[in-house]
Parts: structure tokens; C-alpha cells; sequence
């Protein structure tokens, strides 16, 4: 192969020096691709030239398709910036209509980088605009989750929390900002996911999550993430989506260390109770009031929380069910262990 791997290099030199059109240059490395391909199919095995250039036409065959998916990538990427850069010229112009389909000409503008991804593409943002997600807290944890979300293009966006922004959040919970003290959180929160992304629905629920309101309002939503630091809260949000049916993505930080994990019983995970089934010891579970925490953490795991949950959605790579990744920030290191349910499991063990 490296015979032809050179004399494609000198084709496309002379070609150079000769200042060929680049589209030349490719045409003629094309026509030597075929020829190539033409004598390893055409001459026994052994034979001189064909072991020459390459000996096989499987490697070529390979390096073939791998170079038409790379240009059939391309052509689809640069099709989708033609589309979004005429759409807003029209919109510059004055002449912009909207183009039919489940995208509008400014959504596929926004969400470019996402429907470009092979992982996403059109059929995993369409998910995440039909997609319903409720974000338990908008403090350190729900302010970057909740921000990503909204700029991700989630459909529908609910948060729900009881507290009020003060000075000392600040230093964490960049949803919001100094002018917006005393405000209750989930409006603060609406306030500046809706200045990120108007065109998604956003539900502020602002009261403190209860058992007689969980289960019904997690039965509203696809997804719920969990941003609490209150053992006491956490395991009702367990129970209420256990008997929802709904996944939960469980965010917890103390000090320097972050931990992330989706919990769903009905998809064969375990449930908060199936790995802490009773509440720790009075001061092992400190709040982050009472034990301090690093103020960039929380938007690291926030935002692996945010992470979770579009792929989640978008059924996109390897998620977290049945997994805990724990970060240590001050070390700058990640594991990651397994978990798995209980069959005695006072939650969910009857699943």
C-alpha cells in the first residue's frame, strides 16, 4: 500500500507544481484509486503487482467507503450552513419564510451544532424539543443543568424550588445574578433561560416539593433531575419517581467532590434506596452551607447532569443507568462504579 500511497503524493505534487485545479488533482488520485482497485481484483493472489498495491481489495474497499462517508458528512454539513445562512439573509432582507417540517429556519440555525452531530441529528433534536423535563432545585446544581437544557432546545422545562435568591449563592449558581436577590429562584431561573432560548416552555413551580403533589407533577414529565442537597428531599423525589415510572438523574456535591448517576427501576437500574436504603449518620451528610464547596463544581456536575440527560432523550452513547461517576476536583480525577438493584429493596422492590 505504500507504493500507492507515494504515488498518489507525486501525482498530487506535479499536480501542485504544475498549479492543476485541486478538483483535477482529485480525478486523477480517483481514476488511480480504480486502477488499483481493478488489479487486485483482476490478478490471482501472489501476484507481483498485486501484492505491490496492497495485496487485498478489502483494505481498499474500506479506505473507499470510509472516504464517501466522510464526503456524503461533508456535503450534508455544508448544505445545512447554506440552508441556515439563506435563511438569514431572508430574514436580513426582509423575505424570510419559514421552511416546512418540525424545524422552523432559526431553530435550525440554533441548533446546528446538535443536528450536525451523528449521534443527534434531526431525529434527536426533534426528541429533545418534544421532550419534558423537571428539574428538582435551581441552586448550584439546577443553575447550569437548567441553563444547558434551555439551550439545548428541550420543549418543555419545568423547575421547581421554595427558596429565594441571596448573596451567598452567588458565588455558584450563575442562573442568577446580583440584581435578582430576593427573588424567588424559579423565577430568577425562567428569567434567564427564557433570555437564552424564548422559544421554549418554561414551568416555574415555586413552592417546596411534597409527597401529595410529587407523584402526580413527576407523571407531567419524561425526565427528572435531581439538584437537592437534602437526604430528606432526595428520597422523596426516589419514591415519587419510582411510583411515576420516571428516571431520575441524581447530582449530589460536598467540598470538592461531585457525583452523577441515573436511577430507573423500571429499566432495570437501581433506585436511590437500593444503594443509601437509610439515611446517613447526623453529620456525614453535611449541606454545602454547612461543609463549604468549591464554586466551580457544582457547573462541572450540573452540567454532566444536563449532559445525561440530552442523551437520555436522544438515546445517544453509553448513559449512566446502573453506573455512578464520582469527580474529585481537587485531585482532578473520575472513577466510576457499578450499582445494582436490590430484590429487597423497600422501594422498588416490587417492580
Amino acid at each position: 500500500m505504500l507504493f500507492v500511497f507515494l504515488l498518489a503524493g507525486a501525482l498530487w505534487g506535479v499536480g501542485a507544481l504544475m498549479k492543476t485545479p485541486v478538483q483535477a488533482r482529485l480525478y486523477m488520485v480517483g481514476l488511480l484509486y480504480v486502477a488499483v482497485l481493478g488489479v487486485q481484483v483482476a490478478l490471482p493472489a501472489g501476484h507481483p503487482l498485486r501484492e505491490m498495491t496492497g495485496g487485498s481489495p478489502a483494505l481498499w474497499l474500506l479506505l473507499g467507503g470510509a472516504f464517501v462517508l466522510i464526503l456524503i458528512y461533508r456535503a450534508g454539513l455544508s448544505r445545512l450552513r447554506g440552508r441556515a445562512e439563506a435563511v438569514e439573509a431572508a430574514r436580513n432582507d426582509g423575505t424570510a419564510q419559514e421552511p416546512s417540517g418540525p424545524f422552523t429556519g432559526e431553530e435550525l440555525e440554533r441548533y446546528a451544532r446538535h443536528i450536525t452531530l451523528p449521534d443527534i441529528g434531526g431525529g434527536g433534536q426533534l426528541a429533545l424539543k418534544n421532550a419534558k423535563v423537571l428539574v428538582v432545585g435551581a441552586g448550584g446544581l439546577g443553575s447550569p443543568a437548567l441553563l444547558y437544557l434551555a439551550a439545548a432546545g428541550v420543549g418543555r422545562i419545568g423547575v421547581i424550588d421554595h427558596d429565594v435568591v441571596s448573596l451567598s449563592n452567588l458565588q455558584r449558581q450563575v442562573i442568577h445574578t446580583d440584581a435578582r436577590q430576593d427573588m424567588p429562584k424559579v423565577f430568577s431561573a425562567e428569567i434567564a433561560m427564557r433570555a437564552l432560548n424564548p422559544r421554549i416552555d418554561v414551568r416555574p413551580y415555586n413552592r417546596q416539593l411534597s409527597a401529595d403533589i410529587a407523584e402526580e407533577l413527576f407523571g407531567d414529565y419524561d425526565l427528572i433531575l435531581d439538584g437537592t442537597d437534602s437526604f430528606e428531599v432526595r428520597a422523596l423525589v426516589n419514591r415519587a419517581a419510582v411510583a411515576a415510572g420516571r428516571p431520575v438523574i441524581a447530582g449530589a456535591i460536598s467540598a470538592w467532590e461531585g457525583q452523577v448517576t441515573l436511577y430507573d427501576p423500571a429499566g432495570g437500574a437501581p433506585c436511590m434506596a437500593c444503594v443509601f436504603p437509610e439515611a446517613p449518620a447526623p453529620g456525614l451528610a453535611a449541606t454545602c452551607a454547612e461543609t463549604g464547596v468549591i464554586g466551580a463544581l457544582p457547573g462541572v456536575v450540573g452540567s454532566m447532569m444536563a449532559l445525561e440527560a440530552v442523551k437520555e432523550i436522544c438515546g445517544a452513547g453509553d448513559g449512566l443507568r446502573g453506573r455512578m461517576l464520582i469527580y474529585d476536583a481537587l485531585h482532578a480525577e473520575t472513577r466510576t462504579v457499578r450499582m445494582q438493584r436490590r430484590a429487597d429493596c423497600q422501594v422498588c422492590g416490587d417492580l
